[in-house]
């Protein structure tokens, strides 16, 4: 194993707010419901292209690292957009349209029609817009020009080319400001409110959680997915940070199906942007300023999603924060067939949680405190795949399509 993850900075720290051995809450029904998580998957399992993403052996890194078993959720196909986003901006998008539209024609619209095209005319009425660091963003551009409707995004001064570019790709217009993710969130919500357009954002704010709840919902569509396929229990689960989104999908969805024998629930956080970590460690939320952008960049968030945050700070048992110097070896080693029989095109934010997992059991302390043994069953979530094509090449060492057809 590469020598970083032994000498690298791992900051870590339990939530002491955390709930064990207890059932899922019927309050946080609220924010994430059974019916929300059922609803998510009836509807996005009818879209084209459709198909659950592959749960991957990583069969040689259990080995190594002496637990029982590794499983890597691997998102780098969904919907061609090679992101789990493509679950949740989408989806808002059709649930935002089948809301307005209820309004504006004064009966109920089915999400069916918003698909049909039948209503494409008053569709195009409705512009939607949001803020990303780019997979978010390409989903909501993605699920606008599946359902007829103009959308405009915002991104801020780091977001790559590439990135900007995959927008356009699907008719949005793409506008750069200055600033931080952040400030591009406040930026867009301004502009939004001047020009009539509607905001489908993966974070919510005050007044604004409605849409945040729903792509929360659509995210829990690839932890069905695992459950279809993987009856096991899981003892440890390792996830992406950012504003919460994920994680707290991830976190919810394993609560609500394994209750009280829920699985030990980790967060993996950039130390650049750790504003989940720094909410644990002072028992409230805690925006952080992010002064330099994380190499991950779909995790370079400074500013936790309060609908989130109910969930984590109530199942999270630990938050860590990694430095940057891990995240290439981890892209390497799944590149190079090192954690599996397979090769594995992972992107930058796509291995934090397997970053996580080796820093931590290179320190016995963290090892002990995460209860990581030989019978340990731990599921990744591969967020992302090569979202961008060039980053990915330079950190790799090869193109993310030599390594998939290979």
């Amino acid at each position: 194993m590469d020598a970083c993850f032994r000498t690298r900075p791992l900051h870590h720290v339990r939530n002491a707010q955390a709930r064990r051995a207890v059932p899922w809450p019927a309050a946080l029904d609220a924010i994430l419901s059974p019916a929300d998580v059922a609803a998510a998957h009836a509807e996005i399992s009818t879209w084209p292209d459709y198909a659950p993403t592959p749960l991957r052996s990583l069969e040689l890194l259990a080995t190594s690292i002496g637990v029982e078993a590794v499983a890597y959720k691997d998102e780098a196909s969904r919907f061609g957009l090679g992101s789990f986003k493509a679950l949740g901006g989408a989806y808002a998008v059709a649930c935002l349209l089948q809301r307005e539209l209820t309004i504006r024609l004064g009966r109920d619209i089915t999400l069916a029609e918003v698909r049909s095209g039948t209503l494409a005319d008053e569709i195009a009425k409705i512009t939607v817009c949001t803020a990303t660091d780019g997979n978010h963003g390409r989903s909501v551009a993605w699920g606008a020009q599946m359902f007829g409707c103009p959308c405009v995004i915002y991104i801020h001064a780091e977001v790559s080319a590439g990135r900007k570019v995959a927008m356009e790709a699907f008719g949005a217009r793409v506008v750069r400001i200055d600033g931080n993710y952040d400030e591009s969130v406040r930026a867009i919500d301004r502009d939004a409110n001047r020009s009539g357009w509607y905001v489908v954002s993966d974070t919510s704010y005050e007044g604004y959680v409605e849409l945040p709840r729903t792509v929360v919902a659509g995210y829990t569509v690839l932890m069905e997915e695992i459950a279809a396929v993987e009856s096991a229990p899981w003892t440890h689960v390792f996830v992406q940070g950012g504003v919460g989104g994920l994680a707290s999908a991830v976190c919810g969805h394993l609560w609500q199906r394994f209750g009280a024998q829920r699985p030990r629930m980790i967060v993996v956080e950039p130390a650049f942007a750790a504003c989940l970590f720094e909410s644990a460690r002072a028992g409230a939320i805690r925006a952080v300023d992010v002064t330099q952008e994380s190499l991950m960049a779909g995790l370079s968030c400074g500013e936790v999603s309060p609908i989130s945050w109910e969930i984590l700070r109530e199942c999270v048992d630990y938050f860590l924060a990694i430095d940057e110097a891990l995240v290439a070896p981890c892209m390497q080693m799944l590149a190079g067939a090192e954690a599996s029989s397979e090769k594995i095109v992972a992107g930058e934010s796509g291995v934090a949680g397997l970053a996580g997992l080796l820093a931590a059991v290179e320190r016995s302390e963290v090892r002990a405190a995460l209860d990581l043994r030989a019978d340990s069953r731990v599921l990744l979530i591969g967020s992302e795949g090569a979202t961008d094509p060039d980053i990915y090449a330079e950190l790799v060492g090869q193109r993310p399509d030599a390594v998939a057809s290979a």
